[in-house]
């Protein structure tokens, strides 16, 4: 017991007072503030809800927003809903088909992030991707992603990126649900609309609640669309994880950026209780 306090306690806990600590001081990386940092008390959170210039680009309100609609794009509107039409259409298909589709998804999904960014800058990419070959030959124009819609393209990518951990989520509740109700629904003439709404969401329903806050979660959190779009342009690809990036370790204000970073640390921090009360509630329902 006591190494896992220890542990908890170095690793978890230590970071997370040092950083909250940090958030109201006016600490630097160079300059008078790295050497003698003060303490500024509220400034910092202060100057990071300043309304006037909240939501203007470049500003904690803007990459917050952004953020909300990425993560509504990639995870509650792309990766949970795909990953689980993708189970529910191959669960019942041959199993060579089944498992080359998954083994896709996978490779997909455990692909280092630099790799996968600098395919998707290619396919992307306005002179000479393959999506907008594709689009010039059916007699479409050619699209530039990354400066008419960046936050889309990195919502694009992420959808792609982690679709694989829904797909097998689902894949795996699909398979506890005894075979004895999918030969009656076929019996009784169910439509598939009338199966899956009588009978598969009833059964999978805890599942696509986990699902839908892990993945939530993980899209809250995750940075490496920063390496297809740095946030830009003018701010209008950046979540909330690039713009501490940027305040921290690009500006070198520690303080700012550590300010955001507790912010973030509380989000999580709800979406994780949320987590842990819909488990609970689970347990108590079965």
């Amino acid at each position: 017991m006591a190494p896992a306090l220890i542990f908890i306690g170095v690793f978890l806990l230590f970071p997370f007072v040092w950083v909250f600590i940090i958030s109201f001081t006016n600490r630097t990386l160079t300059g008078l503030g790295a050497v003698s940092p003060s303490f500024v008390g509220l400034q910092n959170y202060l100057r990071l809800f300043d309304l006037q210039r909240w939501m203007r680009p470049g500003e904690f309100g803007n990459a917050l927003w952004n953020t909300l609609l990425f993560v509504v794009g990639s995870a509650v509107l792309g990766q949970v809903p795909l990953g689980l039409g993708m189970a529910l259409v191959f669960h019942r298909c041959r199993r060579a088909l089944r498992e080359a589709v998954f083994t896709l998804a996978i490779v997909a999904w455990i692909l280092p992030g630099v790799t996968v960014a600098f395919t998707w800058i290619a396919f992307l990419d306005r002179d000479f991707g393959t999506l907008n070959a594709i689009l010039t030959s059916l007699g479409l124009g050619a699209v530039d992603w990354y400066f008419d819609y960046p936050l889309l393209a990195i919502i694009l990518f992420n959808i792609w990126r982690g679709t694989a951990f829904s797909m097998l989520l689902f894949s795996a509740a699909l398979g506890t649900i005894p075979p004895s109700y999918w030969e009656t629904s076929e019996v009784v003439g169910a439509t598939g609309w009338q199966r899956f709404r009588d009978v598969i969401f009833p059964l999978i329903r805890p599942h696509v609640l986990t699902a839908l806050i892990l993945v939530t979660l993980w899209t809250f959190n995750v940075f490496t669309p920063y390496l297809i779009t740095g946030g830009g342009p003018l701010f209008r690809s950046e979540t909330v994880s690039m713009y501490t990036y940027r305040v921290a370790f690009r500006f070198l204000e520690f303080g700012r950026g550590a300010t955001a970073a507790v912010i973030i640390m509380v989000i999580n921090l709800i979406l994780a209780v949320g987590y842990l009360v819909s488990l609970k509630r689970q347990a108590v329902y079965q």
